[in-house]
């Protein structure tokens, strides 16, 4: 039995580290540090193996012998393992050998990305087979999503491991492209001459379902989506007050639709791709700034229109509209509460005003949204409708200060220096806002590793200057050391 790097490129079994030790099947790709890839040595007993792993005996088998918060990849293959008694059940179950990679789940990796679409395990024929069309809780889910112009990694990967009937459904979701937003910003009312959201959600959920799609489907997905609460009258009363709370459960309270609105339940409201509201080379801060200029510019100019119109509600519409536009605002420039932080980065490469980077992940990029207050808005959440279950407190573990010389004779190369790294040299992380915001570092490093850190445009343009002043010196001073030494060079 192999584990760790030995299974890359090859088939076998990741295992979770932590927690109740879950497993799935593997296919050689990388994995993280809290992940284990183990297999056989011979790939022909794989299905005895993968039987034994995803039972309750081998995760009780390991926490026999190691208890601890994390598995040791050691312990995870050290187990007795009775291979004649797992071969016999392995025939029994998968007598046509381990299906190919398959999910309905839109939580996973290799899932289709259809609303709809079903590839489910047949008992009967031992293997994999094309399942009724899905009406369960995540299928407006997915819908949403892909409204959005989200799409899942299957898609985006041709050559990615899947089963025959996993990648028929992969090719079927090209025929809902054309409903996908361009610019990832969906307005719930009719906005700069696009339609309602629920409007352009049914049109793409009619395309899915093809001839099944009927008022009765839409009531049952909206009866299923209500998890036995009280179910939406229709799709735009799901949109507006239930979806973004469901997105932010299913998807681990790492939301990838944001939900934004003033308050009001029938006032402004947009979904939002994060991945195209944290885009690369300044399509964050553009799509940002679409939002708050361009729809929901043209939301206040409707609103004003209809305040001379004298119409009713028009008014309180305004104000919540005006009142989310400065919070938008104040976002989109940056300044504490507002600001983006982001502890593994330099001072000199925090972010001025809204230039998010994706890979900083939800956690850290979502925080300004959840500073900005709304009047009418929920506690905690925001301008946003729901609170995802998000903190900022002290993660686990501390920064090492230097790292050990590479060479004998050689000093320890300082890599969390004070200047770049304030916040690991004592830092107040429990204080007040005041005392979180521009700290400047204490006398000695501790490595905590605080994430609810403030800092001012002013002290992160400053470091940003300084960083670059440095440069140049830096460079100045290897190209005289470079110059002098050919000099001497010369001559002797």
């Amino acid at each position: 039995m192999g584990g760790g790097g030995g299974v890359w490129n090859r088939q076998g079994i990741a295992v979770s580290q932590m927690g109740q030790l879950s497993v799935t099947r593997f296919t050689g790709e990388l994995f993280d540090n809290n992940t284990s890839a183990i297999g056989p040595l011979d790939e022909a007993i794989l299905p005895a193996v993968w039987c034994f792993c995803e039972s309750s005996e081998y995760a009780r088998s390991v926490r026999q012998i190691d208890p601890t918060l994390k598995v040791t990849n050691q312990r995870l293959t050290t187990i007795p393992f009775d291979l004649d008694r797992w071969k016999r059940i392995a025939a029994e179950r998968y007598p046509n050998g381990l299906p190919e990679p398959y999910s309905d789940d839109p939580t996973q990796w290799i899932f289709h990305g259809h609303p709809c679409g079903s590839v489910v395990w047949d008992e009967a024929e031992k293997g994999i087979a094309h399942g009724a069309t899905r009406t369960d809780a995540t299928v407006l889910q997915v819908a949403v999503a892909r409204l959005l112009g989200y799409r899942w990694p299957a898609e985006r990967d041709p050559d990615m491991r899947l089963a025959d009937e996993q990648r028929t459904w992969v090719d079927r979701c090209a025929d809902l492209h054309e409903f996908a937003d361009r610019d990832g910003i969906v307005c719930l009312p009719a906005v700069r001459g696009e339609g309602t959201a629920a409007e352009r959600l049914r049109a793409l959920l009619a395309a899915a379902y093809g001839d099944e799609w009927s008022t009765t489907t839409e009531q049952r997905l909206l009866r299923l989506a209500a998890d036995g609460g009280q179910p939406a009258k229709d799709l735009d009363e799901y949109l507006r007050r239930d979806f973004f709370k469901a997105h932010c459960g299913l998807f681990h309270h790492r939301p990838f639709i944001w939900h934004i609105w003033d308050g009001l339940p029938n006032g402004f409201h947009a979904l939002v791709n994060y991945h195209r509201l944290a885009g690369p080379e300044g399509e964050g801060r553009r799509t940002l700034e679409s939002l708050i200029f361009s729809y929901l510019g043209d939301w206040i100019a409707r609103q004003r229109a209809a305040q001379r119109a004298e119409t009713t509600g028009a008014e309180a519409r305004l104000a919540a509209a005006m009142e989310i536009q400065r919070q938008l605002r104040a976002i989109l420039e940056g300044e504490p509460p507002f600001d983006l932080f982001v502890r593994w980065k330099p001072l000199h490469r925090q972010a001025c005003g809204w230039d998010p980077d994706l890979d900083d992940g939800v956690r850290l990029n979502i925080r300004p949204f959840l500073r900005a207050q709304l009047r009418r808005g929920l506690k905690g959440a925001g301008v946003l409708r729901a609170k995802p279950n998000l903190h900022w407190k002290k993660d686990r573990g501390k920064e090492p200060q230097k790292l050990r010389a590479k060479r004998r004779g050689d000093r320890p190369e300082e890599i969390r220096p004070r200047a770049d790294f304030p916040w690991f040299w004592n830092c107040p992380g429990t204080g007040t806002v005041v005392e979180r915001t521009d700290f400047e570092g204490g006398a000695a490093f501790d490595g905590n590793r605080w994430n609810d850190l403030h800092y001012t445009l002013e002290e992160k343009r400053k470091a940003r200057e300084r960083h670059e002043r440095d440069s140049r010196a830096e460079a100045a001073a290897d190209a005289t050391g470079t110059t002098g030494a050919s000099e001497a060079k010369e001559s002797t």
